[in-house]
C-alpha cells in the first residue's frame, strides 16, 4: 500500500472542502510531496484527508485547469510533467511578449488607462496581505490590462494559448517567499517607465520581470529534483 502523504484536514475550518483541499493538493505538487507524472487517486487521497471524494474531485478539476494536472482517457489524474526546457521555452517567449506588450504601452496608453494601472498596482500591493490565490489573480490582473492597452489583439490572442502554462509556473513563482514584494517593486518600476512614455525601458523592465520570475521557478524546481 501506498505511504500517506496527507494528514487529515481540519473539519471545522469555515472554508469549503473543496478550496482546502484543493490548496493542499496544489501546495504538495508545488513541494514535490506529489511528482511528475505520479497518479493520483481520488479514494487514497480523500481517505488521507478524512472526506468524502467529491471535494477530491471538485479540487482535480480545477487543479487540471490550472495545467498542474493532466487527464488521460480511462487511466484518470497524473501530475502534469514539468522539465527545465519547459520552463524556459516558455519564459523566452513570455519575456518577449511582455517586453512588447510593455512597449506598446507605454506608447498607446490613455490617460484613463494609466489611472486604472495605477489602481491595479495598488491591488497589488494590498493583495499581498493575503493567500496565494489574491497574489495570483492581482498579478494575473495587472499582466491582463498591460497588454490590453497595448493595442494589439494578436499579442492578446498569442498570450491566451500559453495561460495555462502561464498561470500553472506564476502560481509556483509566487508561492516562494519573499517574491511578492519583489515582484510589486518590479511592477512599481515598470508603471513608472509606462506613465514616462518610455517605452524602451518599460520594455526592459518588463523583460527583467519575467526573467527575474523564472529564476525564482527555476530555484524551486531544481530544489525539487535534488530531493
Amino acid at each position: 500500500m501506498q505511504q500517506r502523504r496527507f494528514s487529515p484536514l481540519d473539519l471545522n475550518n469555515y472554508r469549503p472542502l473543496r478550496e482546502i483541499v484543493f490548496e493542499t493538493l496544489r501546495e504538495a505538487i508545488i513541494k514535490g510531496l506529489l511528482k511528475p507524472g505520479e497518479r493520483l487517486t481520488e479514494i487514497q487521497i480523500a481517505e488521507e484527508l478524512g472526506v468524502s471524494r467529491t471535494p477530491v474531485r471538485e479540487a482535480i478539476r480545477k487543479l487540471e485547469l490550472e495545467g498542474f494536472l493532466v487527464m488521460v482517457a480511462r487511466k484518470g489524474a497524473y501530475v502534469a510533467d514539468i522539465s527545465v526546457k519547459d520552463i524556459t521555452d516558455i519564459f523566452e517567449v513570455r519575456a518577449a511578449l511582455e517586453g512588447l506588450a510593455a512597449g506598446l504601452a507605454a506608447e498607446r496608453i490613455t490617460e484613463e488607462e494609466l489611472e486604472q494601472l495605477e489602481r491595479a498596482l495598488v491591488q497589488s500591493s494590498e493583495a499581498t496581505t493575503g493567500d496565494l490565490d489574491t497574489v495570483v489573480q492581482s498579478d494575473t490582473s495587472f499582466h491582463e490590462l498591460i497588454y490590453r492597452v497595448s493595442r494589439n489583439q494578436r499579442l492578446q490572442q498569442i498570450v491566451i494559448h500559453l495561460q495555462e502554462q502561464i498561470h500553472r509556473f506564476r502560481t509556483v513563482s509566487l508561492s516562494q517567499p519573499g517574491r511578492t514584494s519583489v515582484f510589486i517593486e518590479e511592477h512599481r518600476k515598470i508603471v513608472e517607465a509606462i506613465s514616462e512614455r518610455n517605452s524602451e525601458l518599460a520594455s526592459l523592465l518588463a523583460r527583467e520581470h519575467i526573467e527575474n520570475a523564472e529564476q525564482s521557478l527555476l530555484s524551486v524546481f531544481e530544489g525539487v529534483s535534488s530531493v
